[in-house]
């Protein structure tokens, strides 16, 4: 499944700018970032059940906001954008 992960994690505190690392680091271990707080995944339901308890954890509910959107799987389509372009088709072969 792809999933969209926006987050908006208070960092006007030390413990906030931590969580924002910590919430960071767990979604870049299962997709690729595609603005500052805005990650792009492709997931099988038990690594999106897994990242979504990570993220659970890590947060502070009174302060923090994570939003999970479940995307079409023709997601080249549905997405345009202008500028720079940062993100790859996990899809598709990657070559290094």
């Amino acid at each position: 499944m792809r999933i969209l992960i926006t987050y908006d994690v208070e960092t006007t505190s030390p413990a906030g700018q931590k969580r924002l690392r910590k919430v960071a680091k767990a979604c870049v271990n299962y997709g690729q970032r595609v603005q500052n707080s805005v990650f792009e995944c492709l997931l099988t339901q038990v690594e999106y059940l897994k990242l979504r308890s990570q993220l659970e954890d890590i947060i502070d509910e009174e302060r923090d906001s994570i939003r999970f959107y479940h995307l079409s799987a023709h997601l080249d389509k549905a997405v345009q954008s202008i500028g720079k372009v940062t993100s790859y088709n996990p899809e598709e072969p990657l070559l290094i």
